[in-house]
C-alpha cells in the first residue's frame, strides 16, 4: 500500500477536529448572546458531567483501537476480526455505562433532569463512534467528508431554532443529534474495508487487558481536562462565572485542536514505525513534530494574548468581562499542551510507555485538584485558569524527563528559540500599534492580526528558519511557473 502523506493526513485532521468543535465555534457569539452566560454554565455543568460516563464507557478504545488496527497494517482478516471484537467491547461497556447513567443522574437530577434526558443521545453517540477504526487506515479525508454536511445542517438549525435563554434543550438537543447521526454515516465506509475474509472466531474480552493497560493514562487525562469545570460548577454557585470559563476555555480549545491534530496524525504513524523498530526514523518524525509545534504555538499564544481584550467583547458580547482575563491567563497552554501532545500522546502511548505517561498525567491532577481548592473560592474562573496552566507545567516536565534518552532538552531548546523570539517581537510591535490605534474593537484585531503575521514572518527570515525557507522556495518556484 501506498504510504500516507503526513502533511494530508495532518490536514484532512486538522479539518475534522475543528468540525467536532463546529458547534461551539461557529455558533458562539449567537450562542452566548441568546442564552447568555448562565445557560451556557448550565450547558458547561451538564455535558462535563455527562463526559465521565463517556469516558468510562468508552475504556479509551480511540485510541487503542487505532493503534491496533495500525498494528495489522493490511492484513484484512486480522483487521475484521480486531475491529469486530472491539466494537462489540465498546457496545457492551457503553450499554452498562448507559444504565448507570440513567438510575444514578436522570432519576435524580433535579431541575436539570431535562438536559441529562436530551445529553443520553450524546452518550449513544459514543457507542457507533468508529473514527479510530478509519484514523488507524490513515484514512483521515473520509472521516471528514462525511461529517461536514451533518456539522453544517446542524449548525443551521442552531440559527434557526435556538431563539432565547429556554432554548438551552434544543441547542443540547442538535448538540447531541450532530454526534450521533455524523458517527452514524461513518459505518457506510465499512464494507470497502472489511469485505473478503470470513472471521472464524471472534475472541472479544482478549482486548479487555490492554484496553484496561491504555485506558488508565487516556481516563486521566480527560478527567484531567474536564474536571476544571466541574469543581468550579460545584464550588461555585454562579453558573455565569462557569459560563465565563466555558467561552474562554472553547476559544482556547479551538486553538489547541490546531495543535492536538498533529499528534493524533502521528499515532498510527509512530506506532506503526516502532511496531517495525525503525527507531531512527521515529526520531526523526518527533524531531519535525516538535519544530512545527513550535512553529504555530509561539505565535497563537503571543497572538491571542495581544487581542484578548478587544476580540472577547466583540466575540462573545455583554456579560463576558471575565472571559477576556482567563483567556490571557490559559493562552500559554498552547505551547504546554503542544509538548505534552507530542510527548504523550504521539510517542509514550504508541510506544506502549503507558505508565511514564500516566503518573505524569496524575501528577497533573494531584497538583490542579489542591491548587483549585485554594484558588478557587478567591480567584474564582481565573484562580481555575491559574492552576490549569501550573498543573500543565508539572504534566510537562515529568514527560521531558521521561524521553531524555530520545531527544534531549537542549534539542528542544534549539528548536524553540526563534519562535519565541519573533513571536515576542511580534508581540511588541502589535502593542505598541495597538496604543496609537486606540479602537477597542474588532478593527484593533484586524490590524493586529494583520500586522502579527507580517512581522513573524519577517522575523523569521531574519533569523533564517528553514520553513520560511522552504515556503519561499515554493512561492518562488510558482511564480517561475506562471
Amino acid at each position: 500500500m501506498k504510504e500516507k502523506s503526513v502533511k494530508k493526513n495532518y490536514f484532512y485532521n486538522l479539518i475534522y477536529q475543528l468540525l467536532t468543535l463546529i458547534l461551539p465555534l461557529i455558533t458562539t457569539p449567537y450562542i452566548s448572546r441568546v442564552l447568555g452566560a448562565e445557560k451556557i454554565g448550565i450547558y458547561s455543568y451538564t455535558t462535563s458531567v455527562v463526559t465521565y460516563f463517556i469516558l468510562f464507557g468508552s475504556l479509551g478504545v480511540s485510541m487503542y483501537g487505532q493503534r491496533e488496527i495500525a498494528y495489522v497494517g493490511e492484513d484484512i482478516g486480522k483487521r475484521k476480526k480486531s475491529f469486530w471484537e472491539i466494537v462489540i467491547l465498546r457496545f457492551i461497556t457503553l450499554a452498562i455505562a448507559t444504565l448507570i447513567y440513567y438510575f444514578t443522574i436522570i432519576r435524580t437530577a433535579g431541575e436539570y433532569k431535562i438536559y441529562y434526558e436530551i445529553l443520553l443521545f450524546y452518550l449513544l453517540a459514543s457507542a457507533f463512534d468508529i473514527s479510530w477504526f478509519l484514523q488507524g487506515l490513515e484514512e483521515f479525508k473520509k472521516t471528514v467528508m462525511r461529517n461536514l454536511i451533518v456539522r453544517t445542517t446542524s449548525v443551521m438549525l442552531i440559527f434557526v431554532l435556538v431563539k432565547q435563554p429556554n432554548d438551552l434543550s434544543k441547542y443540547l438537543l442538535i448538540y447531541s443529534l450532530a454526534d450521533l447521526i455524523g458517527n452514524l454515516s461513518l459505518w457506510a465506509y465499512l464494507p470497502k474495508y472489511l469485505k473478503g475474509e470470513k472471521i472464524e472466531k471472534i475472541s472479544v474480552f482478549r482486548h479487555f487487558i490492554p484496553i484496561m493497560i491504555l485506558f488508565v493514562p487516556q481516563i486521566a487525562v480527560k478527567v484531567y481536562n474536564i474536571m476544571d469545570k466541574t469543581m468550579l460548577g460545584k464550588i461555585i454557585g454562579d453558573k455565569a462565572e462557569l459560563g465565563n470559563y466555558e467561552e474562554a476555555y472553547k476559544i482556547i480549545n479551538v486553538l489547541l485542536t490546531i495543535i492536538a491534530s498533529l499528534s493524533l496524525v502521528m499515532v498510527p504513524k509512530i506506532a506503526s514505525l516502532y511496531h517495525k523498530g525503525e527507531r531512527q526514523r521515529l526520531k526523526i518524525y518527533l524531531n519535525k513534530s516538535f519544530n512545527f509545534m513550535f512553529f504555530l504555538t509561539f505565535p497563537m499564544m503571543f497572538g491571542i494574548i495581544s487581542v484578548a481584550k478587544e476580540f472577547i467583547p466583540f466575540f462573545l458580547g455583554a456579560g463576558y468581562e471575565i472571559a477576556a482575563k482567563v483567556t490571557v491567563v490559559m493562552a500559554p497552554l498552547l505551547v504546554l499542551s503542544g509538548i505534552s501532545n507530542i510527548i504523550g500522546v504521539a510517542y509514550l502511548l504508541p510506544t506502549k510507555k503507558h505508565k511514564e505517561y500516566t503518573v505524569s498525567i496524575c501528577v497533573g491532577i494531584v497538583v490542579n485538584v489542591i491548587l483549585n481548592a485554594f484558588l478557587i473560592l478567591k480567584y474564582k474562573a481565573i484562580g481555575v485558569a491559574i492552576a490549569t496552566v501550573i498543573s500543565q507545567i508539572f504534566v510537562d516536565i515529568f514527560q521531558i524527563y521521561y524521553i531524555r534518552n530520545e531527544i534531549r532538552i537542549k534539542d528542544m531548546l534549539k528548536m524553540a528559540y526563534k519562535y519565541f523570539i519573533a513571536s515576542l517581537g511580534m508581540f511588541i510591535i502589535c502593542q505598541i500599534v495597538g496604543i496609537f490605534i486606540h479602537a477597542d474593537n474588532i478593527i484593533s484585531v484586524i490590524v493586529k492580526a494583520g500586522l502579527g503575521v507580517i512581522s513573524y514572518a519577517v522575523f523569521l527570515v531574519l533569523l533564517k528558519d528553514d520553513y520560511i525557507k522552504s515556503l519561499k522556495g515554493t512561492v518562488k518556484s510558482l511564480i517561475l511557473r506562471e
